[in-house]
């Protein structure tokens, strides 16, 4: 009994030092040189919520004509009253089966917890409450932007110009799920690909953020 609640004891430890340098070891290491470069910032919001996070990018003349190739699968990229593109990368699984808790079910978790196919998920919102303490804000230069926005789209699995929507797996009228590149899985999952992709705009996150929680007390530390 006292040797296997000594292992329980040292796996707790191991697991909470790993978390802990995960939030408070930061990547990159050190922070990047300011650049000198000006420019018409663009506002980006980082959305989470117990165990997710979403990347909302605005919705302007510029990104409505990048991102245009949604518009056949339902995405009213188009719509004037459309401000943000709300868009996360997760286990198909679990991303598909599970719109609700009420809705959770033991295979999909299963796979969410092992090694999954990954999806993309994408919304469009109106105008979003930047004061609500789940939601961060980040003001980026052009270039800055412009990686974060390669690294979305570079995530989208596509068939010639076009990407891969998956039929009839959206949640309500105006979102949709569509193919994405990568295997997810309990240590590289949803909250990892959205510190990947803000590291692309030059923002710093932890070393390695798995839950919405750690990632975002990194982006508060770091940045």
């Amino acid at each position: 009994m006292k040797a296997t609640l000594r292992i329980l004891l040292i796996v707790v430890a191991v697991v909470v030092s790993v978390v802990a340098a995960g939030t408070f070891v930061p990547r990159p290491l050190f922070a990047p040189e300011t650049s000198d470069a000006v420019g018409q910032t663009r506002r980006i919001l980082v959305l989470s919520n117990p165990i997710h996070t979403d990347i909302a990018i605005p919705l302007d003349k510029e990104t409505r004509a990048d991102y245009a190739v949604l518009g056949a699968s339902g995405i009213p990229v188009a719509d004037p009253a459309a401000e943000w593109l709300v868009i996360g990368w997760g286990g198909r699984a679990f991303y598909l089966e599970t719109p609700t808790w009420g809705d959770l079910r033991p295979m999909p978790l299963f796979r969410a917890l092992t090694v999954d196919r990954s999806v993309m998920h994408v919304d469009v919102a109106g105008s979003i409450d930047e004061t609500h303490p789940a939601i961060r804000s980040f003001d980026l230069q052009p270039a800055e932007f412009r990686n974060l926005s390669d690294f979305i789209q570079a995530s989208f699995v596509r068939d010639g110009r076009e990407v891969v929507e998956i039929p009839g797996a959206g949640y309500g009228a105006y979102d949709q799920f569509f193919e994405a590149h990568g295997r997810f899985n309990a240590f590289l999952g949803c909250n990892t690909w959205t510190a990947r992709a803000l590291r692309s705009a030059g923002i710093r996150t932890g070393w390695w953020n798995p839950l919405p929680q750690t990632l975002g007390m990194s982006l508060d530390l770091f940045n």
